[in-house]
């Protein structure tokens, strides 16, 4: 144990003090958190003592998830968002049901043996963008401000939205939908995963920003003790909708959505005082879930990726995603280019890595497979958006300025 928490602590001592130069670079933090778990991994040196089972992943990529979506979430322009629902409604309500369509039909051309339910779960896991791994685009400034907020609502929200799709094809892939029928389950789901989700990150964010104001007014809050209000609001949202049932990730980005409205009773410059601690914690738990699929999942996987998981991993990233965007942005007022760029920056990661680990201890048949293709996916998502981000966000908005300019 001191060995991996000596092996983690050095490496994100380190990488803290240089973070600042590597952003500015072509490769992200999370090409090289997920390279370095592969070096210090079985694959590599192994450093690491800790046998990584399938839910330690599903537990740090659920946490770390809602601490990004939150934080990411609260920290959103409001004066921008308000006039760009237009844009996240768009990719939400025909982009979303149109990329899991085309994910299920090119699966049936490309993947083998599963039944066609299982070929929409598959379609269903990597649907979902990740607001870890866009993180490098919706903080960059050289994007235009209608983009960044539109990427930040679409990846905050479809990890939820999926929830109840991907638990409505588990149930009919293992047939345990029993009597209820597939409408009546599908009803089910969304009010119970949604809904809860909605209530509680919305009734426990109220609370607590009312609480913090109160306090703050009265000057109860140390200088220590200003840093923690967030970071437990934020876990809040998400174990308590869990435990109840709703989605957890819908509660944290519903939760923090509010906080961003709310600025009659925080005000910008304090939201970001408060916001400042989470947005850390997420990082290193980001940090730390990257390195562990490195380490665990990376390195056991090389070597064992057919042709067709390949191909169907590329295309996942490109026509599966690119195509619904493009369409359903038609007539959005998004030039061609703002339409290839929201398409091609809808990466794969936490939320794909949460389902896939839901669908192996599912036990349905075939999940192996379509794990191995959920993390060759993302594989290729942390390579190709890791290393593009930065370049096309600055050439992208500097079109843009001169456009304007122009």
């Amino acid at each position: 144990m001191y060995e991996t928490l000596a092996v983690l602590a050095l490496f994100i001592m380190v990488y803290s003090s240089v973070a600042g130069a590597v952003e500015r670079t072509r490769i992200s933090g999370p090409i090289v958190f997920t390279c370095f778990g592969l070096l210090i991994g079985p694959a590599g040196f192994a450093l690491l003592d800790w046998d990584t089972d399938r839910e330690l992943i599903r537990n740090l990529a659920e946490v770390t998830l809602a601490m990004v979506l939150f934080t990411d979430a609260a920290g959103a322009d409001v004066k921008v968002l308000k006039n760009t629902t237009g844009v996240p409604a768009r990719l939400l309500l025909i982009g979303l049901p149109l990329t899991i369509a085309l994910g299920f039909a090119f699966g049936t051309l490309l993947i083998e043996h599963p039944s066609l339910f299982a070929l929409a779960v598959l379609a269903t896991m990597l649907a979902p963008t990740d607001a870890a791994l866009g993180k490098a685009v919706i903080t960059n400034e050289a994007v235009p401000d209608e983009i960044r907020q539109s990427l930040n609502v679409e990846s905050g929200l479809n990890d939820g939205i999926c929830v109840p799709v991907l638990l409505l094809f588990l149930a009919l892939a293992l047939d345990t939908a029993g009597d209820i029928g597939p409408l009546p389950l599908a009803a089910k789901l969304v009010v119970e995963q949604i809904g809860i989700g909605l209530a509680v990150g919305l009734v426990l964010t109220f609370i607590a920003v009312r609480l913090l104001k109160f306090a703050r007014e009265r000057q109860w809050l140390t200088k220590t003790w200003t840093q923690i209000p967030i970071l437990a609001l934020a876990l809040s949202c998400f174990a308590v909708a869990q435990y109840l049932g709703g989605s957890g990730f819908i509660a944290a980005f519903s939760g923090g959505l509010l906080m961003a409205f709310m600025d009659k009773h925080l005000s910008r410059e304090v939201k970001e005082e408060y916001l400042l601690a989470s947005e850390g914690a997420g990082d290193t738990l980001a940090l730390i879930t990257w390195v562990t699929f490195g380490s665990a999942v990376v390195g056991q996987a090389l070597g064992n990726f057919s042709w067709n998981i390949l191909l169907y991993s590329f295309l996942s990233l490109t026509v599966i995603r690119m195509l619904p965007v493009f369409l359903c942005l038609t007539g959005s007022g998004i030039d061609t280019e703002g339409k290839l760029f929201i398409g091609w920056f809808g990466p794969r990661g936490l939320a794909s890595i949460v389902f896939a680990v839901m669908v192996v201890n599912s036990e349905l048949p075939d999940s192996g497979s379509l794990a191995m293709t959920v993390v060759c996916t993302i594989m290729l998502s942390i390579v190709g958006h890791g290393i593009t981000a930065n370049p096309w966000a600055r050439a992208y908005g500097k079109r843009r300025r001169a456009a304007r300019a122009a």
